[in-house]
């Protein structure tokens, strides 16, 4: 069996007739093609190509514009950037200066509320003074009243009899006096 490429050839060179039939192409059907594929550049050319190029050019200005803005809005993001910058080190400052007086002011509060509190402390100890210095007169009076009984009641027990109870008082009042 003989290769189709071969046989091809062979039998077409038989028959010589013309280089278009040789290699197997109609010329009829060749112009025939030819005058279409023109006539469908012309329609592509009138009816597609404008659209097409527009949309393209159309297209091409949105990209454009995009990138346009987009440089705008990376120079305004910059200057943003830039005036947060400025505005945080403002805030840093501002709170330094609200924490400085805060301390400041903290500090006189602690001071104040000390000096009170020791006010308050020293009027409470005076306060306490004063009434154990009452407590201990007051104390005094009853231990000589007691002291006073104590002694009248011994002095009864000894003696075996009651003296007048203003006599009692004289003579107990006067040897208190005397052991001052």
């Amino acid at each position: 069996m003989q290769h189709p490429l071969t046989q091809f050839a062979t039998t077409e060179t038989a028959k010589k007739q013309d280089i278009f039939s040789s290699l197997g192409i109609d010329w009829m059907l060749l112009l025939f093609q030819l005058v279409a594929f023109l006539i469908l550049i012309v329609l592509l050319k009138k009816f597609v190509y404008p659209f097409l190029v527009k949309a393209v050019d159309e297209r091409q200005e949105k990209v454009e514009a995009g990138i346009k803005a987009a440089q705008e809005a990376e120079i305004k993001a910059i200057a943003a950037q830039e005036q947060v910058e400025k505005l945080l080190v403002k805030a840093r400052k501002e709170a330094s200066d609200i924490i400085e007086i805060a301390k400041t002011e903290a500090a006189a509060s602690i001071k104040t509320a000390e000096d009170k509190a020791k006010n308050r402390a020293q009027r409470i100890t005076d306060q306490a003074h004063e009434q154990i210095e009452q407590d201990v007169v007051t104390a005094r009076m009853m231990l000589r009243q007691d002291t006073a009984d104590l002694i009248a009641l011994a002095t009864e027990k000894v003696t075996n009899n009651t003296l007048d109870k203003k006599i009692d008082t004289r003579v107990i009042e006067a040897a208190l006096k005397e052991s001052k």
